[in-house]
This record gives C-alpha cells, structure tokens and sequence, in this order.
C-alpha cells in the first residue's frame, strides 16, 4: 500500500513565509509516511500583484543555468524532496513564457533525490466571470472576474509521467472542468490523477467535489487534489476542502469547514491500493467500452 499527501495552504503575500509553511508541511507529510506530497497551486505566492508576480518569475532551470542564473523555487522544491525523500508536486510556480510580459503557470514534480521529472504547465486559463448570487446574476465586469490569459501564457502539452507508483498525470485547477483533458491522460496510461488548485470560494462551494467525483469516476483513476483555502491579499477568498478519491468515488479522506476554522494550513493522507484499483478496472470494464476515442493534441 502507498500513502498520498495533499498539502492544504492558504497562501500570502508573504514569500518567505510560505515556503517555510511550505517546507514545515512537506516534513510532516514525510514524516507520516507519505511517499508523495502535491503542494496547491501558487504555493509560493498568492497576490493580485503583477508586479510582484513578475519579481520571482524563474527560467526552466537546466545544468547550464545552474551556476549563472537563481532559481530560488525549483532549488527550493528539489532540496525539500531529497531532504525528505519524498516525491514532491510543487503546486505552481511562475516559470518564464515564450510572450514577453507573461508567464507560464507550471507543476515541477521532483523524485525522492531531488530530481526533476516532469513538467506540466496549465493548459486552461480561467478567464471568466462569476455569479453574485444562486439567481446566477451577474455582477459588473470589474467585480468577480478573472482574467488568467492577461499574464499567464497557456501550456501546450500533457503531462503523464513515470513513477514507482505508476504513472501519473497532471492537472490545474480549471483543468478539472475539462474532461477530455483526463481521458487522454487515463488513455496515456494514467492511475492518478494530482491536481493542484487554488479554487475559489465562490466555485469550490457549487463544484469542487463533484468535478473532482467526477474525473475520479469516468476513468476510474485515483485523484489527489491539493487546494489553497482561505483568506488571502485583496480580498481573495479560496475554498480549500482538499481531498483525495479513490477509482469509486469513495472520498478516502477530505479538510472539512471544522477542520478548516481550527486550521488553515493542514495535510491530509490515504493509502493507494493499486491492487484494488487494476481489479475494479479489470471487473468493471466500461474504459474499453467507449466509442469515441479521445482525439488529443499535443
């Protein structure tokens, strides 16, 4: 059996102390025996400030970078996976795009060593408009919107990747209302799903567990979801409830409003029986029984 973690954070202005909230959660995670710990989205950071957004932006690190250029986050991600031998899935961190004056939004994974493994930037950019109200009315432009395509340059490739645990694929937040995006990632041979999130309060309170439910179900794949939740700069508000589902639907284990008023930076874990999943996909065959094949362009 494997134990999962998702870390729950709620994120500041504050860059130092989140990632030493950070690092203080990665060693719990390790230390209750998780052998992988997904971090939520923009972990390191969580303002409205282009600005300071832009301050902390990162290049790809390579062996060529390594000695002429920092790289404060991805140093700090490999140093806390190999300090703690633990798979670490760093959230989000704001790694340089090919558009000047943007950015991608990209998910690092490192290995128990401290080694790079995979990269996945976010493909969907949440530009839309939320509702005030259950009357769906909706509020003035400048109110409630969100427009991620005004400095994030989108991602163009899946990302599945190889681990002692099976191979996992990536998702981002508003990825999860995209379910081709999973279909092909199962067809890539996917047994998890780890999605990193900062879900707002608005959306996570009407979505959050029922698209989570859902991607889990339609291709009977484990999903570790690692959201912000919280109060944070400027009036943003993120739901939090992180949780991890099994290939059932079955909630394995969840951060509820209780604990989330004790707590705002939590880690939840639960065993993975990889066994139990290649049986349920084995008796209950309904992946080899669709008729449209997934059509995915990388």
């Amino acid at each position: 059996m494997l134990k999962m973690a998702a870390i729950q954070m709620c994120s500041g202005e504050n860059l130092d102390l989140n990632l030493k909230t950070a690092a203080c959660l990665i060693q719990k995670a390790a230390q209750q025996g998780a052998k992988l710990c997904v971090l939520p989205e923009n972990f390191a950071l969580m303002t409205q400030s282009d600005k300071a957004i832009s301050a902390i932006i990162e290049p790809a690190k390579t062996t060529k970078l390594q000695t002429t250029i920092k790289t404060p986050l991805q140093d700090f991600l490999s140093q806390q996976a190999q300090q703690h031998h633990i798979w670490v899935v760093g959230g989000t961190i704001p790694l340089t795009a090919s558009v000047s004056g943007k950015y991608r939004s990209a998910c690092l994974v490192f290995d128990a060593q401290g080694r790079q493994v995979a990269r996945y930037d976010k493909l969907h950019l949440f530009d839309v408009q939320l509702p005030t109200d259950t009357d769906y009315q909706m509020q003035p432009a400048s109110q409630n919107a969100y427009q991620e395509s005004r400095s994030i340059e989108a991602g163009q490739q899946l990302c599945v990747f190889d681990s002692p645990f099976g191979k996992i694929g990536l998702a981002i937040c508003y990825d999860l209302r995209f379910p081709e995006l999973f279909r092909c990632l199962m067809q890539r041979g996917a047994k998890y799903f780890i999605v990193p999130a900062a879900f707002t309060l608005t959306t996570g309170e009407a979505h959050w567990e029922t698209l989570l439910k859902a991607r889990a179900l339609e291709n009977l794949a484990y999903v570790i979801a690692a959201n912000q939740g919280g109060h944070h700069p400027q009036g943003q508000e993120t739901y939090g409830h992180s949780m991890i589902i099994d290939p059932w639907g079955q909630v394995l284990a969840r951060l509820t409003h209780d604990d989330m008023r004790q707590k705002t930076e939590m880690i939840i874990t639960a065993e993975i029986d990889s066994e139990k999943q290649r049986q349920l996909r084995h008796q209950f065959p309904c992946l080899s029984h669709q008729r449209f094949p997934c059509v995915c362009h990388e």
